[in-house]
């Protein structure tokens, strides 16, 4: 019987999907996850790649383009908890998985979250500025969101259930449970692309911005979640050398805002989108 179900709602994702599944099947037996990929609204090879790259995995075609529905139909496609809420893009190891489900099993702890690891090597200097200034930022350390990632137990997954529809799921999961409630397991490791120029960078921040403050509008969002004046001071006194960084992170910031300004007020959270030279 398989320890735990995989949810990988895919979206015209043939570039990064075979490298997300091959992954996935390091460290475990072939039958100890439950891997269901929910192909959404695909006009690419998504589901064939899927299929060559893992034939145990189960692969469920949907005509509708959205992640919400997605995840739903891959939820309602198992039974096994815990489970593993993971973006097509990511790359993370079953050995990665079996370490994220210990705090479950073991602690009870609700929900789980690998640590990030962000390869900015082929990025402009500005996209790793951004990042250097994002990655350290308190809430981003501690916060499951933004790692593409979140493992629930039946318990927690019955909480998130009960969340209203949302562009940004992960916050929305990080900010349902308390600091002890969750937790960021640094053995576990999760590989996520980030943009390769700052155009890209703007583009996914923009997304962000937008489901962020519909998140805030539903009152999902937690307040220590959000990045403050006080909490950007604090870095640029405690980490001297993130002072240059401050204005490109701003920069990025400020944009993003304006530019999920003709979202927000026309009230769309749906449209997706998303930068893609990190799936090149």
């Amino acid at each position: 019987m398989a320890v735990a179900s995989v949810i990988i709602p895919a979206h015209n994702e043939a570039a990064t999907i075979g490298r997300n599944l091959l992954a996935l099947r390091q460290g475990t037996g072939a039958s100890d996850l439950d891997v269901v990929v929910v192909c959404n609204g695909c006009t690419d090879q998504t589901a064939e790649v899927a299929r060559r790259a893992d034939p145990l995995a189960r692969v469920i075609e949907i005509q509708q383009p959205s992640k919400a529905e997605a995840v739903r139909v891959g939820n309602t496609a198992t039974d096994v908890f815990p489970r593993v809420h993971l973006d097509a893009d990511i790359e993370l190891s079953g050995t990665a998985v079996m370490q994220l489900l210990e705090p479950i099993t073991r602690d009870h702890v609700l929900a789980t979250a690998p640590r990030r690891d962000v390869p900015k090597a082929s990025c402009s200097r500005w996209v790793r500025w951004y990042y250097d200034v994002w990655e350290s930022l308190p809430q981003v350390e501690s916060g499951l969101f933004g790692r593409g990632v979140v493992v629930l137990s039946e318990q927690a997954q019955a909480r998130v259930a009960a969340l209203p529809r949302m562009m940004s799921d992960d916050l929305g999961m990080s900010d349902s449970f308390s600091g002890d409630e969750r937790r960021v397991v640094p053995g576990a490791v999760a590989v996520i692309h980030p943009p390769r120029t700052l155009r890209d960078l703007v583009r996914r921040r923009i997304r962000i911005a937008t489901g962020n403050t519909q998140a805030a509008r539903l009152g999902v969002r937690r307040p220590a979640s959000r990045t403050s004046t006080r909490t950007l001071l604090g870095l640029a006194v405690s980490r001297p050398g993130l002072a240059l960084r401050l204005p490109v992170f701003l920069g990025v910031h400020v944009a993003a805002r304006l530019g999920a300004r003709r979202a927000v007020r026309s009230g769309d959270f749906t449209t997706w989108q998303r930068d893609e030279s990190s799936r090149s």
